[in-house]
C-alpha cells in the first residue's frame, strides 16, 4: 500500500443557506482519500465506523480505489456523528451537536499490508494516536502530511509538537496557525511552525486561497478558485490535503516544484467539492473535469507584465 491515510470516517448533518442535508456520509477520512483516488489508487484508509454506516458508500469507495482492510466497524454502536449549521458567509459555523459513538475505539493498530507505506497522511486526530500509528510503518514514510485542529492545539500541545517533529507538510488553517504559533502575523507563524520540524506548511485561508511556506525560506500565495455558490464547505480542507498528498505519491517525489503543482490540484478538487453537500461531488466529476477548472484557475491567476 503506497498511500495510507487515518482519519475519521462519520455521519453528518449539515444546515447552510442552501438548505439541509441529514446524516449524509462525511469524515475527514472519506474525503481525503476520494480526493487521493483522483491521483494514485489504491488508497489505504486507517477508521471506524458503526453499525449504521451505509454500505452503499463503503461500495463506492471501494469502486474508487479505496482499500477498506484498515477499517473496523463495529456491531452494536452507531458512527461518529456531527452536526452544524453554516452562517450566511460560510465560513463561520456552529456546532449543534458531537457524538464521538465508535470513535472512542479508533483502531490501534494497521494491517500488516500497511505497514511499509510510502506516504502516510495522518489526518485530525489525538495525536497520541497519530505518533502511534506513525511508528507502526517502517521504514517511515517517504512523506508524511499532518493535519490538526484547534481543540488538540489547546489540550494536547506536547503530543501535537512530537507529531509536527516527524511531519513533512504541517496542513492547517490561518487561525490555527496564529493558535499554535501564538503571533498574529502569518510569516512569523511560518517560521516558527517550520522550526518545528516540517519541511512546509501550508496554511488554508478558505476563500482567500492558501499560502506554501518552505524551510528554505520560499513563500507561495495560490489563491481560491471564484465561486458563485457554495453549497457545504464542510469537506474543503480534508479535500485539500487529501488531492495534495495523493498527487505528490503519484509523482514519487517532494520537491518545491511537485508540491506547488499539488497545492494548485487541491484548490481545484476543493472548489469542487463545496458546489454539493457532502462528498457528492467528488463521486460526481470526472477527472477531465477537473483538469478543465486547472486550466481555468490558472488563466484566472497568471498575467503578463507589460511595460508602464
Amino acid at each position: 500500500m503506497k498511500l495510507v491515510i487515518a482519519g475519521t470516517l462519520a455521519l453528518d448533518t449539515i444546515e447552510t443557506p442552501f438548505g439541509r442535508a441529514e446524516r449524509i456520509v462525511g469524515g475527514a477520512a472519506t474525503y481525503i482519500a476520494l480526493a487521493a483516488s483522483f491521483y494514485i489508487q489504491p488508497v489505504g484508509v486507517v477508521s471506524i465506523i458503526g453499525n449504521d454506516f451505509p454500505a452503499e458508500m463503503l461500495a463506492e469507495l471501494e469502486r474508487r480505489g479505496v482499500d477498506l482492510q484498515g477499517v473496523v466497524r463495529h456491531i452494536s454502536r452507531p458512527s461518529f456523528f456531527w452536526a452544524g449549521r453554516y452562517h450566511a458567509d460560510m465560513q463561520t459555523r456552529d456546532t449543534l451537536d458531537t457524538q464521538l459513538n465508535v470513535l472512542e475505539e479508533f483502531p490501534q493498530t494497521l494491517p500488516s499490508t500497511y505497514r511499509s507505506a510510502e506516504y502516510l497522511l495522518l489526518g485530525n486526530l489525538d495525536p497520541t494516536l497519530q505518533k502511534r500509528i506513525y511508528d507502526q510503518i517502517y521504514p517511515h514514510p517517504r512523506v508524511v502530511l499532518v493535519d490538526t485542529m484547534n481543540f488538540w492545539i489547546e489540550r494536547t500541545r506536547s503530543a501535537l509538537e512530537e507529531v509536527l517533529s516527524i511531519a513533512d507538510i504541517l496542513s492547517i488553517n490561518d487561525e490555527e496557525a496564529r493558535q499554535l504559533a501564538g503571533d498574529y502575523s502569518l510569516r512569523r507563524c511560518a517560521r516558527a511552525l517550520l522550526a518545528k520540524g516540517p519541511r512546509y506548511l501550508l496554511i488554508k485561508k478558505g476563500e482567500n486561497g492558501a499560502l506554501l511556506f518552505s524551510q528554505e525560506g520560499e513563500t507561495y500565495f495560490f489563491p481560491a478558485y471564484p465561486l458563485e455558490d457554495v453549497f457545504d464547505p464542510t469537506g474543503a480542507g480534508d479535500t485539500f490535503a487529501g488531492a495534495v498528498l495523493g498527487y505528490i505519491a503519484s509523482q514519487g517525489v517532494l520537491n518545491l516544484e511537485v508540491l506547488k503543482e499539488a497545492v494548485i490540484q487541491g484548490t481545484v478538487l476543493a472548489s469542487l467539492c463545496v458546489e454539493r453537500f457532502g462528498p457528492e461531488a467528488l463521486l460526481s466529476f470526472s477527472s477531465e473535469e477537473v483538469k478543465q477548472r486547472r486550466e481555468q484557475l490558472i488563466r484566472m491567476s497568471h498575467f503578463i507584465q507589460v511595460p508602464i
